[in-house]
């Protein structure tokens, strides 16, 4: 079976369809460049062929590398494996300078067959580096496509030519937003920005007209013409220097130095844009062999891209029949439950959303409109679609509505007894073979599944907040939890297209359980004289998307004094007190909570601004006058998180590594680079992890005694993935 067809019509246009038969969207397999390549061969060389269009047999024309090729190249080359990346990155330069010279003669760029590409619908990745490679690229009229380059999301940089092709095209400042952001964009603005040629209703029919009257000049690439010069100017034009000056200080301030790709891709554009273009794609395949050697790219594109995308299409999933949802009751309708009310009705099911007075069901409906009203000031939603959004949701005080759902999501108050309650009165009503699942962040599942007279089919289902703009959904179940309600929440997670871990069931299950240590370890210097800036900034440059106090002010120091004691008081004697809970108990009664209250570790303006960090904390806990090194502050803010996340897989928490790194990423932002916390104890190796927890626990405490599992992998040289990854698993 070939990724590649072709078919020449009678007027000598020969159509090559790209349809990978195995996969929603094409990807591209190693396997389907010499496919691709003999085809074009053949156009090039038969005189009866008049030129080709690229196309694709799917609603979709392609969604980038196949990036499991990229892992097999690298681990097949023995002790080359760099040499093994170089040369497969420029054998593909190679082969779409061949579609993009199509034969023409080296001197006078004349004698080429013209090739076009035809997009039906998304085309990201290779999928657009492909197209960008032929002399003109025709796009379908579908507002749901997406067009650009998003390797930067996954730890990677376009490294087939895009890179170098995009700076050609428009120029360094306009294409950074494509390159360094993977922004993605729909056909017509993507004809806008320069990306694409034309936008059509069929465009297989318009590329084939345009191959038919294409003249030589249509052929020739700008930066292959006589007289080229670089938009924008190139690095040593005096406005093309400032753009790079100012490039090489937005990377450093959005990734504080810790993603290699970022700076890889910068330093490709700024050195190919000194040179020809035959040796700019060159540089860009050296960068690009680079990144794929660092350990944070292969970690990323192993959790970001291949174990996000297995979890997912339900890696984990029992094997029972297909639980689709078709109406969901949500009781509660506060912002958790508004938020779950919304992005429930986006993925088309019925929702009636519950609370104890209408006024408040009501108000969590409307938070719908709100978005959507926001959605329509972008050109995002149509008034139609506003319309049957807000017509599937009933805001109700009435339960017997529940009547009929096949899903209930209870979002009410976090108290045992309220849950209790509510769970008695809703199934009493809903249909019997209905899933009862608590959405709390906190409580035991299976101490809330007492209240159930269906244990087998009571589950948590953890949102995290906001709930619309979050990734990650935590499934947590119970000792009783039956299959099909493992089942029917990981069908919900993938209607509302969020990504599921499972986990089994523990106080604050698996993403509480690591979060709060990394809070509460912040929170412990800073009542120990470490200074807040300093926290925060070892923090930001580790990767965390906020550091721990900026993280405390945004939750609510409330709320983590709320925990600290129902923790106290469910652990008695075994909970392990510091100085954090000192520090946590007298904010609040100093009544800063936090940005909700515009009082906290930082002054805020009344519109909920930071300011400054709040000078009167140090006046209670005074500042030390000789800080700790940067190191050790970094070293305890991970170390307090990865721990935990290796007693979770002690504990069974965990019962697969692929979630625990996976969830760490989405669910709290845990160093995005590292893959996650079992990916970043493979990069260090379970040897020097051991060896710092000692060194750490000497220091700081038991809390960084390091586990018995990690120590037992240190002494066998083992590493996670090797141990306890899905091919250690098929191999066992």
């Amino acid at each position: 079976m070939t990724d590649f067809t072709m078919n020449v019509g009678d007027n000598g246009v020969a159509i090559i369809t790209w349809d990978v038969a195995d996969k929603s969207m094409n990807v591209l397999r190693q396997e389907s460049f010499g496919e691709l390549e003999a085809l074009i061969d053949e156009v090039l060389g038969n005189g009866d062929i008049k030129g080709a269009v690229i196309t694709s047999g799917k609603d979709t024309f392609a969604g980038g590398m196949d990036l499991n090729t990229l892992g097999t190249i690298r681990e097949s080359a023995g002790d080359e494996p760099a040499k093994a990346l170089f040369d497969f990155t420029m054998m593909g330069h190679t082969f779409l300078r061949k579609i993009e010279r199509a034969g023409m003669d080296p001197q006078t760029n004349k004698g080429g067959k013209p090739i076009a590409a035809a997009l039906p619908g998304t085309a990201l990745g290779i999928g657009l580096e492909l197209p960008l490679a032929t002399h003109r690229i025709f796009a379908a009229d579908n507002p749901k496509a997406k067009i650009g380059l998003p390797e930067i999301m996954v730890g990677i940089f376009p490294g087939m030519g895009g890179t170098t092709r995009f700076v050609r095209k428009m120029g360094f400042m306009a294409a950074s937003q494509y390159l360094l952001q993977g922004k993605m964009v729909d056909p017509k603005k993507a004809k806008a920005a320069g990306i694409i040629d034309e936008v059509v209703a069929d465009p297989v029919a318009a590329a084939t007209e345009w191959v038919l009257g294409a003249s030589d000049a249509d052929l020739v690439k700008p930066w292959d013409a006589k007289g080229y010069k670089m938009p924008g100017g190139d690095p040593y034009h005096p406005q093309g220097f400032m753009t790079y000056v100012g490039a090489s200080a937005m990377v450093n301030a959005n990734t504080w130095g810790v993603y290699p790709a970022a700076k890889a891709l910068l330093s490709a554009c700024y050195e190919g844009a000194l040179v020809p273009f035959d040796t700019a794609l060159k540089i860009e395949a050296r960068w690009f062999t680079n990144v794929l050697m660092n350990p944070s790219s292969s970690a990323m594109i192993q959790s970001l891209f291949i174990n996000k995308e297995a979890l997912e299409k339900g890696a984990n999933r029992p094997d029972v029949p297909d639980q689709t949802v078709k109406k969901v009751g949500v009781l509660g309708a506060g912002m958790m439950g508004a938020g779950i009310a919304l992005v429930s009705a986006q993925a088309g099911m019925e929702v009636v959303l519950i609370d104890t007075n209408q006024e408040a069901a009501d108000r969590g409906k409307a938070y719908t409109e709100t978005h959507l009203d926001k959605g329509m000031k972008r050109g995002k939603v149509t008034a139609e679609k506003k319309e049957a959004m807000l017509g599937r949701i009933t805001a109700t005080t009435d339960l017997n509505t529940l009547s009929d759902v096949d899903l209930i999501i209870e979002a009410v108050f976090e108290d045992v007894g309220v849950k209790a309650e509510m769970t008695k009165k809703v199934e009493a009503i809903i249909p019997e073979g209905a899933i009862f699942a608590s959405n709390t962040s906190t409580l035991p599942i299976t101490g809330l599944a007492e209240a159930s007279v269906r244990k087998d089919q009571f589950i948590g289902i953890h949102f995290f907040s906001p709930v619309e703009k979050m990734a990650l959904v935590e499934i947590i179940k119970g000792q009783e939890t039956g299959p099909r309600a493992v089942a029917k929440a990981l069908d919900y997670v993938r209607q509302i297209k969020k990504t599921p871990i499972v986990v089994n069931d523990e106080r604050f299950f698996y993403a509480n359980r690591c979060i709060i240590p990394y809070i509460n370890e912040g929170v412990m210097m800073a009542g120990e004289g470490v200074g807040l800036p300093l926290l925060d900034h070892a923090a930001q440059l580790l990767g965390f998307p906020v550091g721990p106090i900026q993280l405390v002010d945004e939750t609510s120091m409330d709320l983590g004094a709320k925990i600290a004691k129902a923790t106290m008081e469910a652990m008695g004697d075994a909970y392990p007190k510091s100085i954090a809970d000192d520090v946590t108990f007298w904010m609040v009664d100093e009544g800063r909570l936090g940005r909700k209250a515009k009082a906290g570790f930082f002054d805020y303006d009344e519109k909920g601004k930071r300011l400054g960090y709040w000078e009167g904390f140090n006046e209670k806990f005074a500042k030390l006058e000789d800080q700790p090194e940067l190191i050790e502050v970094q070293h305890r803010l991970i170390f307090s998180q990865v721990l935990e996340a290796v007693r979770a897989l002690e504990a069974g928490v965990l019962e697969d590594i692929r979630e625990g790194d996976v969830g760490a990423i989405l669910g709290w932002g845990f160093m995005p680079w590292s893959g996650g916390p079992f990916s970043w104890l493979d990069i260090v190796g379970a040897p020097w992890a051991a060896e710092r927890c000692d060194e750490l626990t000497a220091k700081f405490g038991e809390r960084f005694s390091c586990p018995p599992l990690l120590r037992e992998m240190a002494e066998k040289g083992q590493t996670f993935y090797g141990r306890f990854g899905p091919q250690a698993e098929k191999a066992a």
